[in-house]
């Protein structure tokens, strides 16, 4: 089994790509609905978060581990990589969301530093749409320019773009607000035209037609859930000890640390389909590790 771990239901519209793009496979989905949003959290409080998520899945049984999650994979993925697992868990991987958009930018990969065969670099100015968290970490502007210092990032953090989607605000008062983060960016950017645009919230899909109605034409939307779910089936390929025994029809167990009833009425807006988690007992991050 493969672990997919978000703070709450953003990353179903990840694993929604996962399961289309790996039929066969099955997946432990791990909601952390209970410490939702993580968005305002501290790094720390991120971190050990993320960790205790981890740990759990692994538990369950997975030996990878994809964080669906913006938020946690660019605060905690590269300290958990090269501290943690080497450590407590030699024979475990655990991927983020965040590197596959860092390699669809720059075209450039994240393991070897070397230009990716058949892929093609961003020009000019990349426009960043994420959590507040995620904006504040940096990790964006960091990670393109030690790849391709020629590319400008400009981040823009969307307050309460994520409540307003999960409150279900009207369509209207959507486009209203996500019209608001473009022009904020566009005024730092001193008016220049992005050549392309990440969504760096799991959530943000569902508003997708927002951002493209809001951007210039001549914008790039890159399609997150999609570039993972790709980077994924790539990954397992060169590392067939990853996979599961095939099932037919594959399979999804569904775990939420928060009210399992509650988690699932909303759930099927970001899955597409009917959703039913289990509840897990609530877990609190790990002291100092």
């Amino acid at each position: 089994m493969i672990g997919v771990f978000d703070s709450g239901h953003g990353g179903l519209t990840v694993l929604r790509q996962l399961t289309a793009r790996l039929p066969q496979q099955q997946f432990v989905y791990l909601g952390d609905h209970a410490h939702a949003p993580y968005g305002r959290r501290a790094p720390e409080d991120i971190y050990g978060l993320t960790l205790a998520a981890v740990e759990r899945l692994f538990l369950q049984g997975c030996r990878l581990v994809l964080l669906a999650c913006n938020t946690a994979s660019a605060v905690a993925l590269r300290r958990m990589q090269q501290d943690w697992l080497p450590q407590n868990a030699p024979n475990h991987r655990v991927l983020g969301c965040f590197v596959p958009m860092v390699e669809a930018l720059t075209a450039v990969s994240w393991r070897d530093g070397l230009p990716v065969p058949g892929r093609r670099a961003e020009d000019g100015l990349v426009a960043v749409f994420a959590t507040q968290r995620t904006v504040a970490s940096g990790a964006y502007p960091l990670e393109v320019s030690l790849r391709a210092p020629r590319l400008r990032v400009v981040s823009q953090a969307c307050r309460n773009l994520v409540a307003a989607i999960e409150g279900q605000e009207p369509a209207a008062r959507l486009q209203e607000m996500v019209s608001g983060y473009v022009a904020e960016l566009m005024a730092a950017a001193g008016g220049e035209a992005p050549t392309a645009a990440v969504l760096g919230c799991t959530h943000y899909p569902l508003v997708a037609d927002c951002f493209a109605a809001a951007l210039p034409a001549t914008t790039r939307l890159l399609d997150q859930p999609r570039i993972v779910a790709e980077s994924l089936a790539d990954y397992l390929d060169r590392h067939g000890r990853f996979l599961g025994a095939p099932s037919e029809r594959g399979g999804v167990r569904f775990l939420t640390s928060g009210d399992p009833d509650q988690a699932s009425a909303f759930a099927s807006r970001f899955f597409g389909a009917p959703v039913a988690f289990e509840g897990i007992a609530d877990h609190e991050p790990p002291g100092p590790r």
